[in-house]
Parts: C-alpha cells; sequence; structure tokens
C-alpha cells in the first residue's frame, strides 16, 4: 500500500512539473539569474518595450520574475510555487498557472483566478531536445506558433489560425552569443509587417 502511494505521489508530482526554462531557450544550466529587454526597432529607433529580470532555481526554472514597462512600472511579477506559478498584476486578479503533462511529449499551461475561473490555456509541444516545437492557444485568438531550428538555433517562429492561415512569419537571427551559448542580442523581423524587434539578454552564471 505504501508503495502504491509513493508511485502516485510520483506521478502526481510529475505531472505539475513544467518543462525546464533553460531547456526552451537553449540556455547553459548553470544560469542564476538574466535581465532580458525587448525594444521595438522602427526608422532606426529604438523603443522599450519591457524590460523582465528572472531569477532561476538550480534546476533550470524561472523561480521569480518582475516585468516593467518603459516608465519602470510592474506590470507583471511570477512566483513559483510547488504546485504552480502566481502571476501577479497591478490592474486585475493574480493567475495561478498549472502545468500538466500529456503524451506525446506535450503540456498543457492553464491559468486560473482565485475562483478557479480559467483565463487562458495553451497546449506546448516539445522536441527530443526540450526546445519548443508548437504552442497551440486554447483560448481567442487561438493561434498556433510553430518554432523552426537552423544549426541548433531558433530560426522561425510561424503564426497561423485555427484554420491553417498564415497570420505572420518572424525570422529570428542570434546577432551575439556568449562563451557559454546564450543568445544575448537576436533580431526577429516580420516577413508580413517588416516590423524588427530587438531582444537583449544579460545572464548571471552561478
Amino acid at each position: 500500500m505504501k508503495t502504491l502511494y509513493l508511485f502516485m505521489l510520483l506521478i502526481t508530482i510529475s505531472s505539475c512539473v513544467s518543462k525546464k526554462y533553460t531547456k526552451m531557450k537553449q540556455l547553459p544550466d548553470e544560469i542564476r539569474s538574466a535581465t532580458e529587454i525587448k525594444y521595438l526597432v522602427k526608422n532606426d529607433q529604438k523603443l522599450l518595450l519591457y524590460s523582465k529580470q528572472m531569477n532561476f532555481t538550480k534546476n533550470g526554472r524561472i523561480k521569480n520574475s518582475v516585468t516593467t514597462d518603459t516608465s519602470g512600472k510592474v506590470i507583471q511579477t511570477t512566483q513559483k510555487k510547488l504546485w504552480f506559478i502566481v502571476e501577479t498584476y497591478p490592474d486585475k486578479e493574480n493567475y495561478y498557472c498549472k502545468t500538466r503533462w500529456k503524451p506525446n511529449s506535450r503540456e498543457r499551461i492553464s491559468c486560473y483566478t482565485r475562483k478557479q475561473i480559467k483565463q487562458n490555456e495553451a497546449i506546448y509541444t516539445y522536441n527530443p531536445n526540450g526546445t519548443i516545437n508548437t504552442i497551440t492557444d486554447h483560448y481567442p485568438p487561438f493561434y498556433t506558433k510553430y518554432h523552426q531550428y537552423a544549426n541548433q538555433s531558433l530560426s522561425k517562429i510561424i503564426i497561423k489560425d485555427k484554420n491553417n492561415i498564415l497570420i505572420d512569419k518572424f525570422l529570428i537571427h542570434c546577432i551575439k552569443k556568449d562563451e557559454r551559448g546564450s543568445c544575448l542580442q537576436e533580431i526577429r523581423t516580420s516577413t508580413k509587417t517588416n516590423q524588427t524587434e530587438e531582444y537583449l539578454f544579460i545572464p548571471k552564471y552561478h
């Protein structure tokens, strides 16, 4: 009976453990913290969209994060708990996000309010090395994002609607990497709008 209980406990725990962020984003396991900064590039001008400070657990998941807007105002914080992630916002209820594994290297991530009202849900499918293959939204606008890789780096994100109609395609180029393989500067260009986004990534290691 005790063995059966332990087995069921292990199944329950594994069903709620999310994929490693370091694997998803092709980062080294020894990362301790990082800052991600996103800009919109237009007419040779860079407009800051957000800055996100992340602290990592020893096993490569995000322990907590703080995202600020252009004025430095906090627009979201996250905190990893044992069974879920708490997302806090200044202008709406907290979200409580749970991860459950599904067959064929997939996981379902669902976010609820405290009243158990579901706010969003997506199915993530992963490649054998842990990187993202697809993200399918189960809430409007019901888009699926297809991630493609070249030379072991993310090279394209193709976005389609539920009728398989192309919404957008982003070409992705890593401009600069550090000695551990983290991409420090990434450029994403939309083939539909020609909009360019720049991501700066500033990691700190153990």
